[in-house]
């Protein structure tokens, strides 16, 4: 076997420091919310109700206010199968044991961005950088697209014997606005989410870098010798 550790000094490289930074924010974006809510309901005339959702079965705020909510239109909190949460599923929630798998993905994600940054020589290290950020793509691809057909079912299966009747069904958004009954509801980003984007984004910089092994230092005096050019220049 021809795997040599690099040496420490390569890790200053842009093409190996940033997918080492990578991988520590993959693994610590499952500690914060991925997902957050805020609800305004006539039920609360003067407050505003908030959920946080992690890649792992929890859900925090105020969860159980917005069940009392949701059931009178027969929606309920996703049942992850394998992993018991922090509420009672209702029996007729939507099953998805995918959510019960969701840190494995963001630890093998970080797994491989690791590994890929252990490259013993350039030419696998290159290989690695393409696969991995490929491959990160499509992961985060398939949730996301998973995360929202779950809830296109969620919001068209809704419990036919709920309180109140009539309710058409409906898609959550990822991302925005939307209004069911008397309840309306506005969807971001958390901040484990956004830890996850800037992790996609180091690896994008890694990759454009990969055939070169410049370092930071070199990139700081690139931009001085850059700023230094320009200021000569317009003092003429």
């Amino acid at each position: 076997m021809d795997y040599e550790i690099p040496d420490p000094s390569a890790f200053r490289e842009v093409r190996r420091a940033l997918p080492l930074a990578a991988a520590v924010l993959f693994v610590a974006a499952l500690f914060f919310p991925m997902w957050r809510i805020a609800v305004d309901a006539v039920q609360y005339p003067s407050t505003t109700l908030h959920l946080e959702l992690y890649a792992y079965p929890r859900i925090a705020g105020d969860y159980a206010e917005m069940a009392n909510l949701n059931k009178y239109i027969g929606f309920y909190y996703p049942d992850p199968v394998y992993w018991q949460p922090n509420y009672e599923p209702h029996p007729y929630a939507v099953d998805v044991p995918e959510w019960s798998f969701g840190p494995l993905a963001f630890v093998a994600v970080s797994a491989a961005t690791l590994f890929v940054s252990l490259a013993p020589d350039a030419r696998r290290l290159k290989r690695g950088l393409t696969a991995q950020l490929v491959g990160t793509v499509v992961v985060f691809g398939v949730m996301l697209a998973d995360i929202q057909y779950r809830l296109y079912q969620a919001g068209h299966t809704l419990d036919p014997d709920a309180p109140v009747m009539g309710v058409e069904g409906f898609t959550p958004p990822l991302w925005g606005q939307y209004h069911v009954a008397n309840i309306t509801s506005y969807s971001r980003f958390g901040l484990g989410a956004y830890m996850a984007i800037v992790a996609v984004a180091l690896l994008v910089v890694a990759f454009y870098f990969r055939d070169s092994d410049a370092t930071f230092g070199d990139l700081a005096a690139r931009i001085t010798n850059r700023d230094t050019t320009a200021d000569a220049e317009a003092a003429r």
